[in-house]
């Protein structure tokens, strides 16, 4: 029963667009390249553009850091250098590069949003992640709206059954204080770092 109710929550907010003026928009990170964003990171990227453009907010803030494979790269960084060639300036943007999940990208939102006033943030993701970053959010005190970024051509049945079981997993971890990063470890047959 849980994990039905957690699903059709994860559903109900992935099918959803509740973007409406705010304080700032917030692009949570996913992979970068070689100082390039991976196809998920450009769609993020690409509807925040389109959000900003829009007048929705007048602050981006882009979330992620990176490890030591990506050559000094950050997903915060390479987003703030994304939005740069797309016309959005430099004093318009908040490159938050320390970041390593997501738990840690909405605690670093949140206190970015205390150090400039920020009340009202639009958050940006996968639609699949969208309810577990809105509760993350929620506990850390922010108001925010979700919008999710557009999918990216055909995703099979397995890879969309996969990121409901992750979310499902992850929130679930979340709600019974499972340390994320254990847990993915865990996942993924390797030992924590």
């Amino acid at each position: 029963m849980w994990c039905v109710w957690v699903y059709e929550q994860i559903d109900t907010v992935a099918s959803q667009d509740n973007a409406q003026p705010a304080d700032a928009i917030a692009v949570f990170g996913a992979a970068e390249y070689s100082g390039h964003p991976s196809p998920v990171l450009h769609a993020r990227l690409d509807h925040a553009v389109e959000l900003y453009r829009k007048q929705i907010a007048p602050l981006v803030i882009t979330l992620g850091g990176g490890t030591d494979k990506d050559s000094g790269n950050t997903e915060g960084g390479v987003g703030r250098d994304y939005l740069l060639a797309n016309g959005i300036p430099f004093a318009n943007i908040i490159a938050e590069t320390r970041s390593i999940d997501t738990e840690q990208q909405v605690h670093r939102l949140a206190a970015i949003a205390h150090e400039n006033n920020l009340h009202h943030i639009v958050v940006v993701s996968d639609g699949t992640h969208l309810f577990r970053i809105r509760k993350l959010c929620e506990d850390a005190g922010l108001d925010v709206y979700t919008s999710p970024r557009p999918l990216l051509g055909h995703i099979s049945n397995y890879d969309l059954f996969m990121r409901y079981v992750h979310e499902i997993i992850s929130y679930t971890a979340l709600r019974l204080n499972v340390n994320e990063g254990f847990l993915h470890s865990w996942l993924e047959g390797k030992p924590e770092v």
